[in-house]
């Protein structure tokens, strides 16, 4: 179950092609920041809109493996309330 929110995250930061802070994510999903970072396993390009809340900058991310969209807005979702309402969770 908290798989499939997560999944349900990662498609939806993708779709919106905008940053989220770990801290907002894991909240919205119901886990604390290290479950979140742990289920995300290595990086990659679709994890890497889960950013710091301090640098707005993918943890441990090379640039090959940051989306080549990440920076295209400014905006950064800090808050899990948004995604609780954009996902029904």
């Amino acid at each position: 179950m908290v798989h499939d929110k997560i999944k349900l995250v990662i498609d939806y930061l993708n779709e919106v092609k905008t940053r989220c802070t770990f801290n907002a994510a894991a909240e919205a999903i119901g886990i604390t920041p290290q479950a979140l970072k742990k289920q995300l396993g290595e990086p990659r390009p679709e994890i890497s809109w889960f950013v710091s809340p301090t640098s707005g900058n993918p943890m441990r991310h090379t640039d090959s493996e940051k989306h080549p969209e990440l920076y295209r807005t400014t905006r950064i979702i800090t808050s899990a309330k948004v995604l609780k309402r954009n996902l029904d969770l």
